[in-house]
């Protein structure tokens, strides 16, 4: 029977009608996967030695204990964002002769093989084997490597039950936050408190067996919560759910812009692509943490502007990239009401400017690590207004594919053309390479100046660049139309 389960996925694959169309986006998403594969491979190779190095009075075994809880922590929140939850066509089935327990087995067995699950043991795997080179115990070292990878099936499973849970993902991402500051600021150790649990593994490797009563916990939970769900009737029914609409009088203070700032206020948080893309915006926020506390970036002061740029314009960018193509699904109808273009486009520009302004403000707390970090944010936030938006809207006139908003936007490339990836140049490659250069030539001050001055010039310009986007616009409006109404 299992067989026959694989067999079908595997038609299903490649007779798919999406096959063909999608099939680049296959093969990127297969380097992405082999290139972080590799990392992992080497990180896991040459990892104890790293850190030997590094620490060369500390157990590099006990370093790697200490810093599991942010690894699982931060596995759960990749795969809130980025996972996609194993589903097969379970409707044909349900009536043919097979047992609903052989389905829903295979589904929870088929979730065990995801590539989230496999990417860790390319680290695992290769630092079990060096601990033993090293003269680590064995029995230890198999014990404490059979803990990590009945973890990562836990957290799949886990992840199961509060994939929907927007608040355990809140929960998750502060729980994180609140760690990283713990150890920062040497509150403290909650990392190595609870590395001693898996150092205790290491020591005593019977209490394996509490991770695998865990993992099997965890299975039944989820075979009987899915057990409970396959059932033809719940799959066709039509069910009632009971619609929260939210206050949005506030946008009335914006005049005419209001129905459609509205409409995307709406499109954001109902359909799934757009709320994902709604999460990542925190991610943006704290993308500086990833660099200014690393002495390695210390020197680097062009790095300022990637991640001014990129943490203050996380919405502009994940938000504006698909400009119109997040209407796609009633872009004729759209154009057939009675408004101007122009009035359409400024909503979308008010909504990211407003992403931007609110973002640098958030993003204040950065001057702890330095005035400058604090200026050079400010002036991204000016070249974000004055240039990234109005880069985003033009590049909106070569959208031609339409968007399934019922899909999450990880990895998720459809939608996605040429023009994504070229976009980023004047981006963020762009101002990145203006500032190095003045900074490097002339000083630092001139260089986040000169950053600040394209930005004001921008918004100067903005009516002529806006009248000029709008033109462009519509120019292309029926070729647009045609094209989203060929995408299936």
């Amino acid at each position: 029977m299992i067989s026959h389960f694989l067999s079908l996925e595997w038609k299903q694959f490649f007779r798919s009608a999406s096959f063909s169309k999608s099939i680049g986006a296959k093969i990127l998403i297969g380097f992405f996967a082999l290139y972080f594969a590799a990392c992992f491979l080497l990180i896991g190779i040459g990892g104890y030695w790293i850190l030997k190095k590094q620490f060369p009075e500390q157990d590099p075994l006990v370093l790697v204990n200490s810093f599991l809880m942010y690894a699982i922590i931060g596995d759960l929140i990749f795969r809130y964002i980025m996972q996609k939850l194993p589903v097969m066509n379970i409707k044909p089935l349900l009536i043919l002769p097979i047992q609903k327990s052989k389905i829903v087995h295979f589904i929870l067995m088929k979730s065990s093989f995801s590539f989230f699950n496999i990417m860790g043991l390319f680290f695992y795997i290769p630092f079990s084997v060096v601990l033993i080179i090293e003269g680590y115990d064995v029995a230890g070292v198999l014990g404490w490597l059979a803990t990590m990878i009945l973890l990562i099936q836990s957290v799949n499973f886990f992840n199961f039950l509060v994939n929907k849970n927007n608040t355990v993902f809140g929960g998750l991402l502060t729980l994180l936050i609140l760690g990283y500051f713990v150890q920062y600021f040497n509150w403290f150790d909650l990392p190595g408190f609870i590395g001693q649990g898996f150092d205790a593994v290491y020591q005593s490797p019977f209490l394996v067996i509490v991770f695998l009563a865990l993992l099997i916990g965890l299975y039944v939970i989820n075979y009987k919560q899915l057990r409970n769900e396959v059932y033809l009737d719940a799959l066709i029914s039509e069910q009632t759910k009971e619609v929260k609409s939210a206050d949005l009088s506030f946008t009335e203070k914006l005049g005419d812009l209001a129905p459609f700032i509205k409409n995307d206020l709406r499109l954001m948080w109902r359909n799934k692509r757009t709320k994902s893309s709604v999460w990542m915006v925190a991610i943006g926020l704290l993308y500086g943490l990833f660099f200014y506390p690393n002495p390695v970036y210390a020197g680097m002061e062009f790095m300022y502007v990637l991640v001014g740029i990129f943490s203050t314009g996380t919405f502009l960018i994940n938000f504006g990239q698909f400009i119109p193509a997040w209407d796609s699904g009633y872009y004729n109808m759209l154009m057939s009401q009675n408004f101007k273009y122009e009035r359409y486009l400024k909503s979308k520009f008010t909504i990211m400017t407003i992403s931007v302004v609110a973002l640098f403000v958030l993003g204040i707390p950065y001057v702890y690590f330095g005035w400058k970090v604090l200026l050079v944010h400010f002036a991204a936030m000016i070249y974000n207004v004055g240039v990234n938006t109005h880069v985003i809207l033009y590049g909106g006139t070569f959208n031609r594919k339409k968007i399934n908003l019922d899909e999450k936007a990880a990895f998720n490339f459809q939608g996605t053309g040429a023009v994504q990836w070229i976009i980023g140049i004047p981006l963020m490659l762009l101002p990145m390479a203006i500032f190095g250069l003045i900074n490097w030539l002339i000083s630092f001050e001139i260089a986040t100046a000169t950053i600040a001055v394209m930005g004001f010039i921008g918004i100067a310009l903005h009516k002529k660049l806006m009248a000029a986007i709008t033109k462009k616009y519509i120019a292309n409006k029926y070729v647009m139309i045609h094209a989203f109404n060929q995408e299936n």
